[in-house]
């Protein structure tokens, strides 16, 4: 099982938001190997501003290691993560980001900031940006589009 593998978990995991009409953004979180943490967008359905998909598959992956600790594991999401997801990475201490698409308006991971790799903060991730990123980028683009209502297949996430 490779990058792509799971990338494409991660894309299944943004599928269910979109299905509930949630923005489709999708994570899940690896440990030796295996998924221990998936989470998909729910701010909408929860009513909660901070059920994106990373915090919900980092609490599940806290859960199934029964640590708050996440030093070994590798975290593939769907969207570059905002400010408050890398900053609860930073926090789990996580080892390895792999995202796809860039997020212009609030990438924390490179774009706007590089939480992640800031030297300053007591942990840095080892951080993979912009893979499978035009397959994950459409997924958002083409929902987007449909809220707009539409055809011009916009690239604003």
């Amino acid at each position: 099982m490779d990058d792509e593998y799971f990338m494409r978990a991660a894309l299944r995991e943004a599928k269910r938001a979109e299905e509930l009409e949630e923005v489709p953004v999708g994570c899940v979180i690896v440990f030796e190997g295996k998924i221990i943490g998936k989470g998909f967008n729910q701010t909408e359905s929860l009513q909660d501003p901070t059920a994106h998909a990373e915090m919900i598959a980092i609490t599940a992956a806290a859960g199934h290691l029964e640590s708050r600790r996440l030093e070994t594991c590798t975290v593939y999401a769907t969207l570059e993560p905002c400010v408050m997801c890398c900053g609860a990475l930073v926090l789990a201490r996580v080892a390895r980001l792999v995202f796809g698409a860039y997020d212009p308006k609030a990438g924390a991971a490179e774009t706007l900031y590089s939480i992640p790799s800031d030297k300053r903060l007591n942990h840095t991730i080892e951080i993979t940006g912009g893979f499978l990123a035009e397959e994950c980028g459409s997924i958002l683009a083409e929902f987007f589009s449909r809220l707009r209502g539409d055809r011009n297949g916009g690239k604003e996430y």
